[in-house]
């Protein structure tokens, strides 16, 4: 009976020394699990960041693609109105070749350089409309010859409106290139080229001409 009561001392003597613990078999699956967990935890912080990253690249793409297509809608509109005062100024001229206001020699000039620049093609565009602007100030380049068209019947508000149309086309060219300068520089990028953002759009091009008004005609209208 002594020996039974000091075994059972001992045996809670080691109980409190020793506290219970899982046993080996049941600890190895979860110290598999939290190593595994930690394992994988850099490789989903590098996924992340990766689809992060090509979100970002995706939104910057569109977004420019996006700003291409706004310039070139640009481009179009500025053309559209720049054929606009270019037929305007070559209409008026015409009329006023006709109007009897003018001298034969003067009439005969500038009706045909109004009436090539209404009838020339795409390709010849801008060489006639330099013609008619040549014409224009070779008819107007002198403020004596300005006076005589205003002093005919009807010259004054032929002049006066002819004088509005060469000073509309100046300013319609240059918000023309000033888009096309615009687009150009932005398809240049190397990223616009690679992926292929500006599509099938034609490569913008200015249009080059010389649109200087007659001196005289425009400061006497001013």
């Amino acid at each position: 009976m002594f020996d039974a009561e000091i075994g059972a001392q001992t045996a809670v003597r080691d109980v409190g020394r020793f506290p219970p613990t899982l046993s080996t078999p049941a600890v190895a699956p979860l110290r598999g699990t939290i190593n595994r967990a930690v394992a994988c935890a850099p490789v989903t912080s590098t996924l992340i960041w990766i689809v992060v990253a090509l979100v970002a690249i995706g939104l910057y793409l569109s977004w420019t693609a996006g700003r291409l297509d706004r310039l070139h809608a640009r481009i179009d509109a500025a053309r559209a109105a720049l054929d606009a005062q270019l037929l305007r100024r070559a209409s008026v001229a015409q009329e006023l070749a006709t109007s009897g206001v003018l001298d034969p020699a003067a009439s005969i000039v500038l009706y045909e350089a109004a009436h090539a620049a209404r009838q020339a093609e795409e390709e010849q565009r801008e060489v006639a409309e330099s013609d008619l602007s040549q014409a224009l100030r070779a008819v107007f380049g002198e403020a004596q010859q300005v006076e005589a068209v205003r002093e005919a019947p009807g010259g004054e508000a032929a002049a006066g409106e002819l004088a509005q149309a060469v000073r509309r086309v100046p300013m319609a060219r240059r918000f023309h290139n000033d888009s096309v300068r615009a687009a150009r520089a932005l398809r240049r990028h190397r990223k616009v080229r690679w992926f292929r953002l500006a599509g099938h759009a034609p490569f913008p091009l200015a249009f080059e001409m010389d649109d200087e008004p007659p001196a005289a005609l425009v400061d006497r209208s001013g």
